[in-house]
C-alpha cells in the first residue's frame, strides 16, 4: 500500500476558502494513486482563543481539562475538510485521536505519542476512505483526552508516517519550505532545497518557526523524511533528512534568531563547587529553560559573576526564584531584556577552521558587541544588542555567502 501523509497547518485551513485549497491538494495525491492519511491542526486563531477562555475561567485552569478544551479546535477542522472531501465525491471521514485510537504518555500538555491503532485506519483505507485525523491530540491509559505541546500536530503527523510505513510525508505550511534566514527579516532569504535533522533541529530550536524542535527530532529518531512546502504555492519544498543523503558544499547552512530572550546575571556569588547546581536546580523544578551560560572567576578566585540566558516571559518567575533562593549569596542580581541571540548553523563547519573568526570579525564590521558565546559541534552563538538583529544577520548571510 503506497500512503502519503499530509499536515495541513492552521493558517492552511484558517478560513473556508483554504480549506477548500487543501480539499484540492488532498484529491491530487488521490489521484496519483496514493492511499492518503491528512492530519489537521485548528484553524489559525481558534486555539489562542480557547487558551484565553481558559485564563479567564481561572488562573489555574486544570491541565486535564486545558486539554479536552483546546483539543476541540482540531475536531472542527477535520469535520470541515472530510466536509468537502465528501462534497467533491470523495469518502472521507474525521477521526478524533480517542477514535483510532492514538495512545500517549506523560504529562497533560505535554504528553508523547507512544502507539497508534491501526486496524482501523487500514481497513477504511483499503475501502477507499480518505481519514482526515486530528493532529496535536491523543488518549492516556486512563481514557482522558491528551495534548501533545503547541506545534503538536507535526509530530502527529510524524509518528503516523512511522506506524503506516508511509513513503511520504508532507508538511503543508504558509511558507515555502526553510529558509537561510527569517525572509521577514531578509528580503533575499534563500529556499534550502535539502537540509540535515541536525541542521533542522539546530535552527527550530534556535528561533526558526517552520517546525516544533520536538517534531523535528521525533523525525530523527524514527528516519522519517520530511518535505516542509507551502499550501498556498505549488513549487517544490524543503526536504529534512539524514545527512548521508546531502550534497553540500556550503559550510554555513542557514541562520536562526530569537527575539524573547533575558539575560540575567548573579554578580559576585562566592566559587564553591554545587553552587551553580544550586542557582539551577530551582529554576528547572520551575520550567525555566536556561539556554548560555558563561562565567567570569575573580583575580582572587573566591567570588564570580554567573550570567545565562531565559526566555524573557520567565524573567519575573527568574527574579522570585532567585531572591527566595536561600542556599545562595551574592551582591547582586542583573537584568537585561534588550537582547537577542543570532546563531548560524552547517554540519560543514565540523571539518572547516576558521568559522568563529570570520562570524566575529564579520560582526566586529558592524561594531557589534557580543555579550554571550555558545557553541556546539554545528553551531554558533552569540547573544547581542536586540537593536543589531537585522544588522547582524546582514552581514552574516553576506559572510557565508547564503544568497547564492
Amino acid at each position: 500500500m503506497k500512503i502519503v501523509v499530509l499536515k495541513f497547518g492552521g493558517t492552511s485551513v484558517g478560513t473556508i476558502d483554504r480549506i477548500k485549497k487543501v480539499a484540492d491538494i488532498i484529491t491530487k495525491y488521490v489521484k496519483k494513486k496514493y492511499k492518503v492519511i491528512v492530519l489537521s491542526s485548528a484553524m489559525s486563531g481558534v486555539t489562542n482563543d480557547l487558551v484565553n477562555k481558559s485564563k479567564k475561567i481561572s488562573k489555574n485552569f486544570s491541565d486535564s481539562e486545558y486539554d479536552v478544551l483546546v483539543s476541540a479546535g482540531e475536531q472542527m477542522s477535520c469535520s470541515l475538510i472530510a466536509g468537502k472531501l465528501i462534497d467533491k465525491g470523495y469518502k472521507s471521514r474525521s477521526w478524533m485521536a480517542w477514535q483510532i485510537p492514538i495512545k500517549t504518555e506523560g504529562k497533560h500538555k505535554f504528553s508523547r505519542i507512544n502507539e497508534i491503532y491501526k486496524k482501523g485506519i487500514l481497513k477504511y483505507l483499503n475501502s477507499g476512505g480518505i481519514p482526515v485525523v486530528a493532529g496535536f491530540q491523543g488518549i492516556n491509559y486512563q481514557n482522558r483526552i491528551t495534548t501533545i505541546g503547541r506545534g503538536g500536530t507535526d509530530a502527529s503527523a510524524i509518528m503516523f508516517a512511522k506506524f503506516f510505513n508511509a513513503e511520504k510525508c508532507i508538511i503543508y505550511t504558509d511558507v515555502e519550505g526553510v529558509f537561510t534566514t527569517d525572509p521577514n527579516k531578509l528580503k533575499f532569504a534563500k529556499k534550502i532545497k535539502v537540509i540535515s535533522y541536525e541542521e533542522m533541529l539546530e535552527m527550530a530550536s534556535l528561533g526558526a518557526k517552520v517546525m516544533q524542535p520536538h517534531s523535528i527530532q521525533d523525525a530523527r529518531l524514527n528516519r522519517i523524511d520530511i518535505e516542509v512546502k507551502s499550501s498556498f504555492i505549488n513549487k517544490s519544498g524543503t526536504l529534512i533528512t539524514k545527512r548521508k543523503n546531502i550534497i553540500n558544499n556550503k559550510i554555513i547552512t542557514g541562520i536562526s534568531s530569537t527575539q524573547n530572550d533575558a539575560k540575567v546575571t548573579l554578580v559576585g556569588v562566592k566559587d564553591k563547587p554545587g553552587i551553580a547546581a544550586s542557582i539551577f536546580k530551582p529554576l528547572s523544578e520551575n520550567s525555566i529553560n536556561v539556554d548560555m551560560v558563561v562565567q567570569n572567576i575573580s583575580a582572587n578566585g573566591k567570588e564570580t559573576d554567573l550570567t545565562f540566558t531565559i526566555k524573557a516571559d520567565d524573567l519575573n518567575k527568574t527574579r522570585k526564584i532567585i531572591n527566595e533562593n536561600k542556599k545562595i549569596n551574592f551582591k547582586s542580581l542583573l537584568f537585561d531584556k534588550n537582547v537577542s541571540k543570532v546563531s548560524i548553523i552547517g554540519v560543514g563547519m565540523i571539518t572547516t577552521p576558521g568559522v568563529t573568526y570570520r562570524m566575529f570579525q564579520a560582526l566586529a564590521k558592524q561594531k557589534i558587541n557580543i555579550l554571550v558565546i555558545s557553541t556546539s559541534e554545528i553551531k554558533i552563538s552569540v547573544l547581542i544588542n536586540k537593536k543589531n538583529i537585522k544588522k547582524a544577520i546582514v552581514a552574516l548571510h553576506k559572510e557565508f555567502n547564503l544568497e547564492k
